[in-house]
């Protein structure tokens, strides 16, 4: 089963930017981290996220669109990168969460990804 483990926290822990170094050491942790999920063949996909002042949403309301720069959200901690990995279930999947590196608070939200033909019309399940 694959999962979206979304990584959420505050940009202001890096605020010295990509030449900070906490900037640096986080990357580091990530490039050992896909390491291991590369070598335990979990690994589909992932990546990294520019700040959020470079995010844009196009919102729908009825038929009409609006435009708006940012995030869909304000929040305290932003979204900054995500995984997709296959495992054989949620427990994994935690377990694997457990290890993303975040410095100082943050989150790991868990997602499992519809699996086409097998989740067809249960998307809102």
């Amino acid at each position: 089963m694959q999962f979206m483990l979304a990584i959420y926290e505050d940009e202001a822990a890096y605020a010295d930017g990509l030449e900070g170094d906490a900037w640096k050491a986080i990357i580091e942790a990530h490039q050992k981290l896909g390491q291991a999920m590369a070598e335990a063949g979990i690994m589909r996909g992932g990546a990294g996220l520019k700040p959020n002042q470079t995010a844009t949403t196009v919102r729908q309301t009825g038929r009409e669109h609006t435009i708006h720069d940012g995030p869909y959200t304000e929040t305290k901690e932003q979204l900054g990168g995500f995984y997709v990995i296959e495992v054989p279930g949620l427990d994994e999947a935690i377990a694997w969460a457990k290890r993303i590196p975040v410095t100082g608070d943050g989150a790991v939200e868990i997602r499992p990804v519809l699996d086409g033909d097998a989740d067809a019309g249960s998307a809102a399940a």
